[in-house]
Order: C-alpha cells, then sequence, then structure tokens
C-alpha cells in the first residue's frame, strides 16, 4: 500500500512527476548499460522513503516467484546492515532503510551498495549494485560563525586576504558553491579554484582603509550551492583596521605540495618553508604556525618549528585512514599590530603494502559425500585488501594435490569446487589451505584452512582373506561344536562396514544344509548342529555369506569344505553263509587226503570304517588251533589253510576260533566260529570230489584273478612312471616359477589294501610337482596270497593301509 501511495504521488504531483520522468530515464539507461555488463545494476536516490521501488530483481536474475523461498533466496550486503530488501511475494527490491549517502561514500565520486543474492538447491550467487544517487540535502557549513580579518591601514588596494571557504558534504553539482559578499566599497571578493579542485575565496581590498574613519567593517559572506533547489550559508566577516605595520611576511607561493610514505617515522622532515617579510626591525621578525583554523587531525600528527618553519611527523600516517591532509600556515611578524602572511600545503600521503589480505569463509557445504559429481560447490571465499593499487590486488591459491580447485566468480569472490573424484576409503578428510596474496613489494599473504570430511558411500562388498577354506572335524562331535571361524572385512565405515553372516542355503541329499550347520550372524562362528557320522557323509561343502548393512547392502561368499575324519567306531561284521549272511558257525567237510597248504575254508569280513580303521586281519586262537594244529589262518585274507598232510591221529571234528581285528585305537574285534569235518577219501567221494574240484576250481580262479591284478597293476605303474617323467622333463625346460610344491587344496586320501583294488572316491589330491589341475588317485594294492609253507614272510604284513592327512588351511 505505502509503495503504491508513493507511486501515486509520483503521477499526480508536479515534482513527483518530474521524478518519476528522472527515474524512467534512470531506468532506460540502466537496461541498456545493462545489456553489456555481466552485473545487474540498479539505482537509487538517498534519503528514499521505506518500501521506494528499486528493481525486479527476482525477474532480472532469471528466478520463478515460486521458487524463491524453497531455494531460500537471501541477500546479503557487507556492512550495509539491512538498507535494501526484497519480497519474497513478488521479487521486488525496495528500500528498508533510510539511506544516507554521505554517511556511505563520504566524498565519493561514486556510492553504490553491492549486494550479494544467494540461492541453494543447487548454490548460486548472484552480484547486483545499487547505485545511490545524491540529492541536495546538504547545505553548505562554514567551519566557523565568524571570520576576523586583520587589514592595515597601510594596505594598498588590491590585496588580498584569505579567507576560510564553506564545504558542503554533497557531491556533484550539489556540492559546487559559489560565493557572494555583502555590498560594500570597500572590498571585493576573489575566487580561485585550486589544482585540487577545490576553491580559495579572499577578500580584495578595493581602496586603502582609514582606521580613524572606519576602524572596523562588517561584512557578509553568502555561499550557494548549485542544487535543486540551491541551499545557502552564511557567515559574518569582522575586519579590524590595523595601523602602522603595513608590510605582512609572504611566502613564495601560496600553495605548497608534499608526498609522504604512510608509517614514516616521527620526526621525519615534510618539508621546510621560506618567508620573508620586507619591514625592519622587529616589524620584519616572524615566526611559523598553524593556523587557528587548522582542525585538530592536522595539527596532531604535524608539528611546525616556529624559527625555521619545518614541518615534520609527530603521530602515526596511515594511508587508509586519512590520505590527503590540508593545512594552513601563517607567518606573523613582531610588528605592532602584528602582520600575517598565509600559505596553504597539501601533504599526500603515499601507500605502503602494510595490510595483509582478509579471507572470509561463507556457505560450507560439508561433509562431502564420496561419489559427488565434479564442480560441487564445497564453500564460498572472499577476499579483500585496505591497501590500494598493486598493493590491493589480491590472488588466491589452494595447496597442491587436493582434489579442489577455486573458480573466480566475481571480483574477489570465489568458489571452492570438487575437481577429481573422491575416495573416502583412500582419504577421509582433506585439510584444504587457501593462500591469498596481494601484488605488493615484498607481497603479503593470509591463509584460511577449510577441513574438508568425505561421508561414507557404501561402495566395498565385505571381503574374506581367501575364497575357500578347508576344515576338518572328527565325526561324533558333540551337537553345537565351534566348527570355524569365517571373517571378513569391508573398507567403508559406520553401518557400510557392520557385517552379518548367514549360510547360503542348499540340499544335502534329502536334508537342508541348515540340519547340520549354522552361522552365528555377527561374529562368523560355524558350529555343526548334531554328530556328522563319517560312514554316512565324508565331505560337507557349503558356502556362507557376509553381507554389510549399507544401502543398497553389498556382500560376498566364501566357500566351506568340511571332511569328517573317521574314528573307529564300527567292529568287523562277519560274512557268513547262508541266507542273507545271517549270523552262525562255518562248516566245511575236508578230505584227510589233502596236503599241506591246501585251502580248506575262508573267513569273510568287513569293517563299515576306512583307513587303518578298516584294516581287518585275523588270528586263530590258542584255544582253538593249539600248539599242533594241523591248519592256520591268513593274517589278512581270512583263507584257512592246512600246514601239513592229515593224517588218521587228527581228530574227525576240528572247531577253529578265529579271531578278526581291525587296526583302530582301540582295536574292535569280532569272532568266527569254523567247524571242519575231516572225512576219509572213500566215506564221501562224492562231497571230497566236489570238496577237491571246488577248491581246485576257486583256486584257480584266484590264481586268474591275481594274474590279471598283477598284468594291471604293472600296466598302471608302468604309465604313471612315464607320465612322471615327461612331467619333470617339461618342468625342468620351463623357466623356474614361484616353488614346484604350491599350495593345494587340502584334502584327505586313504585307502586300504585288503588283496582287491581300492578307489578313494570324492578324493582329491594336489600332486606336489608344480600347477595343473587335482587329480583323481586311483590306487591299487596287490592281493594277498597265502605264503607257502617255509616262506620267510610268512605270517607277516603284506599290504599296509595308509591315510595322508593334508595341511590344515590357514584360519
Amino acid at each position: 500500500m505505502e509503495l503504491n501511495q508513493q507511486v501515486f504521488e509520483m503521477l499526480i504531483t508536479p515534482e513527483g512527476r518530474l521524478r518519476s520522468r528522472c527515474l524512467l530515464l534512470s531506468l532506460l539507461l540502466f537496461v541498456a548499460w545493462e545489456a553489456g555488463s555481466g552485473q545487474i545494476h540498479y539505482s537509487v536516490p538517498e534519503e528514499a522513503k521505506h518500501g521506494t521501488f528499486v528493481g525486479r530483481i527476482a525477474q532480472d536474475l532469471g528466478l520463478e516467484l515460486a521458487e524463491l523461498v524453497p531455494r531460500l533466496f537471501r541477500v546479503a550486503s557487507k556492512g550495509r546492515g539491512d538498507l535494501l530488501e526484497v519480497n519474497l511475494q513478488n521479487g521486488i527490491l525496495f528500500v528498508n532503510s533510510r539511506i544516507d549517502r554521505e554517511e556511505l561514500c563520504g566524498r565519493s565520486a561514486e556510492c553504490s551498495i553491492h549486494l550479494e543474492v544467494i540461492v541453494d538447491r543447487p548454490l548460486q550467487v548472484f552480484h547486483v549494485e545499487v547505485e545511490v544517487k545524491d540529492i541536495n540535502d546538504n547545505p553548505p557549513v562554514f567551519p566557523v560563525k565568524e571570520q576576523r580579518v586583520l587589514i592595515s591601514e597601510s594596505r594598498l588596494p588590491d590585496s588580498l586576504f584569505p579567507l576560510e571557504g564553506a564545504s558542503d558534504a554533497d557531491v556533484g553539482s550539489n556540492s559546487v558553491l559559489t560565493y557572494k559578499l555583502s555590498s560594500n566599497e570597500n572590498f571585493a571578493l576573489d575566487v580561485k579554484t585550486n589544482s585540487d579542485d577545490t576553491t580559495q575565496i579572499a577578500l580584495v581590498l578595493r581602496k586603502s582603509l582609514d582606521r580613524e574613519e572606519a576602524p572596523e567593517h562588517n561584512l557578509f559572506l553568502m555561499a550557494t550551492d548549485q542544487g535543486k533547489p540551491e541551499l545557502t550559508a552564511t557567515v559574518q566577516l569582522l575586519v579590524t583596521v590595523l595601523d602602522v605595520n603595513d608590510n605582512a611576511p609572504s611566502f613564495g607561493q601560496s600553495e605548497y605540495e608534499a608526498k609522504i610514505f604512510e608509517n614514516s617515522d616521527n620526526g621525519t622532515i615534510v618539508m621546510r618553508l621560506n618567508a620573508s617579510d620586507r619591514d625592519e626591525g622587529a616589524n620584519g621578525e616572524f615566526s611559523y604556525s598553524f593556523n587557528s583554523l587548522v582542525p585538530p587531525m592536522v595539527s596532531n600528527q604535524f608539528r611546525i618549528d616556529p624559527n625555521t618553519g619545518e614541518i615534520v611527523i609527530q603521530g602515526n600516517l596511515d594511508f587508509e585512514n586519512i590520505n590527503l591532509y590540508k593545512m594552513r600556515i601563517d607567518a606573523t611578524d613582531k610588528g605592532h599590530p602584528p602582520m600575517a602572511g598565509h600559505c596553504t600545503i597539501l601533504v599526500k600521503v603515499l601507500d605502503k603494502n602494510d595490510n595483509v589480505p582478509q579471507i572470509a569463509l561463507t556457505s560450507l557445504s560439508l561433509p562431502v559425500r564420496e561419489d559427488a559429481h565434479f564442480g560441487t560447490v564445497i564453500a564460498l571465499i572472499s577476499v579483500s585488501d585496505l591497501d590500494s593499487g598493486a598493493n590491493g590486488q589480491v590472488t588466491c591459491s589452494l595447496t597442491p594435490h587436493v582434489p579442489f580447485k577455486l573458480v573466480s566468480t566475481f571480483k574477489n569472490y570465489y568458489s571452492l569446487v570438487l575437481d577429481s573424484a573422491l575416495d573416502r576409503e583412500s582419504v577421509s578428510n582433506y585439510e584444504v589451505v587457501v593462500t591469498a596474496r596481494d601484488g605488493g613489494s615484498p607481497s603479503l599473504s593470509a591463509t584460511a584452512s577449510v577441513s574438508v570430511e568425505v561421508s561414507d558411500v557404501n561402495d566395498n562388498a565385505p571381503t574374506f582373506a581367501q575364497p575357500e577354506y578347508t576344515v576338518f572335524v572328527k565325526e561324533n562331535n558333540p551337537p553345537g561344536c565351534h566348527v570355524f571361524t569365517v571373517s571378513a572385512r569391508d573398507a567403508d565405515a559406520q553401518e557400510n562396514a557392520l557385517v552379518s553372516y548367514s549360510l547360503v542355503e542348499r540340499r544335502v541329499g534329502e536334508r537342508a544344509l541348515s540340519s547340520y550347520v549354522s552361522v552365528h550372524a555377527q561374529s562368523g562362528k560355524v558350529y555343526a548342529l548334531q554328530p556328522l557320522d563319517h560312514e554316512e557323509l565324508e565331505l560337507l561343502q557349503f558356502q556362507v555369506s557376509a553381507r554389510d548393512a549399507g544401502v543398497p547392502p553389498l556382500g560376498s561368499n566364501v566357500t566351506l569344505q568340511v571332511f569328517v575324519l573317521d574314528e573307529n567306531d564300527n567292529a568287523p561284521a562277519l560274512l557268513l553263509p547262508g541266507p542273507g549272511g545271517g549270523a552262525g558257525a562255518l562248516s566245511q567237510r575236508v578230505a584227510r587226503s589233502v596236503g599241506a597248504g591246501h585251502v580248506v575254508a575262508k573267513v569273510r569280513a568287513v569293517d563299515a570304517d576306512s583307513g587303518y580303521n578298516a584294516w581287518l586281519s585275523y588270528e586263530l586262537q590258542p584255544a582253538a588251533g593249539g600248539a599242533h594244529s594241523p591248519f592256520r589262518v591268513g593274517l589278512y585274507t581270512g583263507e584257512i589253510s592246512t600246514t601239513r598232510a592229515l593224517d588218521e591221529a587228527d581228530a574227525p571234528r576240528q572247531r577253529l576260533l578265529v579271531l578278526v581285528k581291525d587296526h583302530g585305537e582301540p582295536a574292535l574285534t569280532a569272532t568266527a566260529t569254523v567247524l571242519l569235518s575231516l572225512e576219509d577219501s572213500g566215506q564221501a567221494p562224492k562231497a571230497s570230489s566236489r570238496a577237491s574240484t571246488g577248491a581246485a576250481g576257486a583256486e584257480a580262479a584266484l590264481v586268474d584273478v591275481n594274474v590279471y591284478l598283477i598284468i594291471a597293476i604293472c600296466a598302471v605303474s608302468s604309465l604313471l612312471v612315464l607320465t612322471l617323467l615327461l612331467y619333470t622333463a617339461l618342468r625342468c625346460s620351463a623357466p623356474p616359477s614361484e616353488g614346484a610344491c604350491g599350495p593345494g587344496k587340502p584334502t584327505l586320501v586313504c585307502s586300504s589294501a585288503v588283496g582287491s583294488w581300492s578307489y578313494s572316491q570324492q578324493r582329491r589330491q594336489r600332486v606336489c610337482s608344480g600347477e595343473g589341475p587335482p587329480k583323481a588317485d586311483l590306487m591299487a594294492f596287490s592281493p594277498s596270497l597265502p605264503p607257502f609253507p617255509g616262506s620267510e614272510n610268512a605270517g607277516k604284513l603284506q599290504d599296509v593301509d595308509h591315510c595322508t592327512e593334508s595341511p590344515r588351511a590357514e584360519q
């Protein structure tokens, strides 16, 4: 409403229409100038009322009104308070509080308010310059209400008497002053413009004065500026006519100029004055002094020697505070009345590089995600230097070897942006040092540190030390026993590195894997849930999954091979003739006519265990066989044969007790009873014949089998030797590698030799002769044949079960 009221007043009043035309012209000039510039410019007159329209800043910046609030549209002005504000509803920049151009910029010809417009999501920075136009709101001001002028009656016409002019706080035409002297016949006004565009006024004597006729003259000096409307100021001139001493001291020139560097030492001579007086005696002796109108800031910084006229420094000069001093010097003689000569001295203070650049960090967007895109703005940086010229020109740089760079957005404004990819697992925090250096000689610099923390992203899956582990567990373990511990490492942080473990479920035969083993989700410990049976399950192979808690989660698997080691938990079982091989005694008829070494019967037994635990041996119990028993049993074959020829003295019924024993620890046994009936050849010719025929056929079949086995063993052995020789030759001709015996998959290989072929199923062993895929081993042993009587090896072990266990994998 207030803004609309101001617009209405501008349209209905002449002054308002004139102001509106001026504003329209300014706006057109601004738009024309803005077309060739990269910065938005507005203008506003000083002392404008609250709510005065400045510009449609949102529209000019290309922003939609609806996105101002969501994107946190805000305006900042360094050191300018809240002079200007933006209406977030319509995007208009308006005057918020009183703007005094003289308070903001003093006597500077240009006066602008620099605004920094910041919007987020994404972060953007715009720079707006609002020029403050001067209005004629300050009248001229004289330093005093009354100026006294002493004029000797002997002064000649056209003599000049300097006057202190007025000052105007405005600029431009509003500060250009014209002077007018009240009407009189003795005096006129002389106005001159100095080299520094200042105006020097003096009172001109038109005709000689007569003290006896008029000892005093009261005049009025009026100063008028050229503003619209014009403003004026008046000072009273009190002219006192002096008698006799009619020559005042004079200087060689009315104005002097000196240059001195700031921070010069106290006592440094600025200038030495040299005035003269044409009088003689006391009227020609004079002393130097500051004019009474010289302000305190001059007399505090400088002092003048009254006798020599040397002007020296007595305070600290600071270019950034005051860079120009103007002082009025009087040379006053000792006549009666005394007369004074005047000159003006301009002392220009030269800048030295004595101010360190200043760095300001704003709008920090921390921490930075490790997957942030290139060009992401991290911080806004502004620099400044109170010096001028090259001493105030600042350049910024970053510490090397950081993934960031500085982008200049405006004069002395920079953005710290991401320049290369981040990886929190390599570097989680960067200490970025911004260095600002000016162009002085020597140059001065300042630094500011920004700690940029890199936040984690779930980009690393848990990993195991090796892809596969081999574990050995004895059968009949207690339920719930600890078998192994898997451990995976995740390079991420916090919940992204929190690893949990689980089984990769599958079927083991007809049962689920989870019925055999379980894994603790946090510790990774693997437990056997039930006793394992080697005879039922020799190898349990499964996978454990490790998964982190990131979003989305990542995971990996490791394979466990659990070998169930055999224990001697099965006693030998006898295979007796009869339906189903049931229990009972083995009965056999034997002819008395058989000779020594004749096989009359065979005890068969099996053991469900493996390896040494299933290696069986046969013994005749002493009570059954006795010391003179005509029979013996094969230690590993179980074949009962005669030790000598049978005679009539042998009992017709022989009862043999055979002990079957395995090689486990402790050994388990079984007992077989063999009943032999000794018959004469004539008593049972058919039976004997059948028995003899059967025994001969069995022996012939056994011999045939043995021959075939021996041929097969020789062939396989020859092929194996030939393969090893060829492989060794190839390895010797190849360049050396890292060891001839690489770490293979740890396996358990068991074999037994009980007079028959033995094949280790589903078991593999790495050949320790170089790299290559694992090979399945087929192990063959020669059958145990009954020794001939009198043999040295009778009753000794012929084949030995062996069980090779590979080293346990590192855990």
